[in-house]
């Protein structure tokens, strides 16, 4: 038991000794590492003041080059100051200099000023008393003689500026002329198609002259029957092999003529007979009249018309004005119109189909009231055509059209219309219209006489030399066309002619 104690004992005691020893060697180990880091910072503290010195050393140094650079800019910009003093001193001793000069030249214009007006005054003395010596000299006074100067430079001018203008025009006319002749003729010569006058009868051709009496029939029955049913008058007489249909409408001519070549054809003529192919004649015509209206439409390539208003156009081949087949001249006036569009820059589509269509008022102009512009008008503005396209009807027969379009259509009216032998005239229109252009001349005060030749394309017009100048016998000329223009129909252009001529007869004896 005591040996238990003892060790327990001595274990203890150890143990207390190894915490002293194990205290005294960590208190000695920091006091070592206390002197440690004390040297420590001693070397780092005089590290540090080292830098110190050397970096307020440098400071110094810069500090001193900054101001030596300093000092160095302030006298630059010094000598730059007092060179710009010194310019500027230059500068204003110039300038005072100059303003001196120029006193003294404002003051030798103003002496030179006012020897000018003495000279004046003098010139106008020394004038005045000229023109009172021309005045006794001349027996004028001033406004006299002004108005004997003026009278005779009057009449020089006007010599030359009739002259001037005489020759411009001239020059213009002649190169408009050329141009539209040149744009004109090759529209025409494109357009190439066949001049036919229409008449008022239409022939039927017979296999013998008994089938006259059989179409008379007993007592006129099947005549009258054909007669009555299609309107046409039937003439029969002693040509041989032909009988005539007249009517001024050549639906109703050709209806009959239909009719009747089918009762040759068939030979049995009776009312009944009559009745029936006269309807299958009617049908007939109508159909050939949409395919007529196609087939103008298809030749101009013109599209999205409707097909009413195509039945319309192609009962213009039933058609006539003074001879002229209507759907012919519509197609020449469309081929006219977009050839002249092409030549001079305008809408081509609206002058082909306005070209067209200019006349379609025509196929029922006999069927409904009113003027075949205004009806044309209607129907096209009815079938949804635009406003462009609808006032070619009326352009074509205005003075003056308001569109490049509807100029070009009525000049390409115009032209189809007035080709030689298109349309035909009585002998009773013809010498009224040349009559009437006679006397509208010859109203003019100081016309001697006129006379119309080239079929009453032109007038020569006779003035008297004594009562018309050249100034007025021009003005004379253009007043005459803007009348003729106004008050008279004519078929294309009527050119005016004035000829002044003075004769002096003396005789040697």
């Amino acid at each position: 038991m005591f040996t238990a104690i003892g060790i327990g004992v001595a274990g203890i005691a150890i143990l207390g000794l190894g915490i002293l020893v194990g205290y005294l060697i960590r208190r000695q180990l920091g006091i070592r590492d206390v002197h440690s880091a004390e040297s420590r910072a001693e070397k780092l503290i005089g590290e540090a003041k080292a830098k110190e010195g050397d970096l307020l050393l440098k400071a110094k140094e810069k500090a001193l080059q900054v101001i030596d650079d300093a000092k160095h800019e302030a006298d630059d910009r010094h000598k730059e100051i007092a060179q710009m003093q010194e310019r500027v001193q230059r500068r204003e001793s110039l300038f005072d200099q100059k303003l001196l000069e120029l006193q003294e030249k404002q003051q030798k214009l103003q002496d030179k000023a006012t020897q000018i007006d003495q000279v004046k005054s003098e010139i106008q003395t020394i004038k005045q008393e000229q023109l009172q010596k021309l005045e006794r000299v001349a027996a004028l006074n001033r406004e006299e003689a002004k108005q004997i100067l003026l009278d005779h430079v009057e009449r020089e001018a006007r010599e030359a500026i009739l002259s001037r203008v005489k020759k411009v025009e001239q020059e213009g006319v002649d190169e408009i002329y050329a141009k539209a002749r040149s744009i004109v003729a090759d529209a025409m010569q494109r357009c190439a198609m066949s001049v036919i006058s229409e008449n008022a009868t239409t022939s039927v051709p017979l296999p013998s002259d008994d089938m006259k009496g059989r179409i008379i029939g007993k007592e006129g029955r099947n005549i009258r029957t054909i007669e009555s049913l299609t309107g046409v008058e039937i003439l029969i007489d002693d040509t041989p092999g032909v009988i005539t249909l007249s009517s001024f409408s050549l639906i109703r001519r050709q209806i009959a003529k239909l009719a009747i070549e089918k009762l040759i054809k068939d030979g049995r003529i009776h009312p009944g007979r009559v009745e029936e192919y006269v309807e299958q004649a009617k049908q007939e015509l109508a159909s050939d009249i949409k395919k007529t209206g196609e087939e103008a439409v298809f030749a101009l390539g013109i599209s999205g018309l409707d097909p009413r208003l195509i039945q319309i156009l192609g009962r213009l081949k039933y058609r006539t004005s003074y001879g002229q087949n209507a759907l012919t001249h519509s197609l020449e006036v469309a081929y006219l119109s977009q050839f002249l569009a092409e030549e001079l820059g305008a809408n081509v589509s609206i002058c082909k189909k306005g070209g067209l269509l200019h006349d379609i008022g025509k196929a029922v102009d006999h069927e409904v009231q009113g003027s075949h512009p205004q009806i044309g008008y209607e129907i096209m503005k009815k079938f949804n055509l635009p406003e462009e396209v609808a006032y070619m009807s009326i352009a074509h027969h205005e003075d003056a059209p308001k569109t490049l379009e509807g100029v070009i259509v009525k000049v390409a009216d115009a032209i189809s219309a007035s080709r030689p032998g298109a349309r035909r005239d009585t002998a009773e229109r013809y010498l009224q219209r040349i009559t009437d252009l006679e006397n509208l001349a010859t109203s003019y005060e100081g016309v001697e006489r006129a006379y119309a030749i080239q079929g009453g394309r032109e007038i020569r017009v006779f003035v008297m030399p004594d009562a018309i100048d050249d100034l007025s016998a021009y003005k004379l000329a253009r007043s005459l066309a803007a009348s003729i223009e106004e008050q008279l129909q004519y078929p294309g252009e009527l050119k005016v002619t004035l000829i002044r001529e003075k004769r002096i007869i003396e005789y040697a004896r």
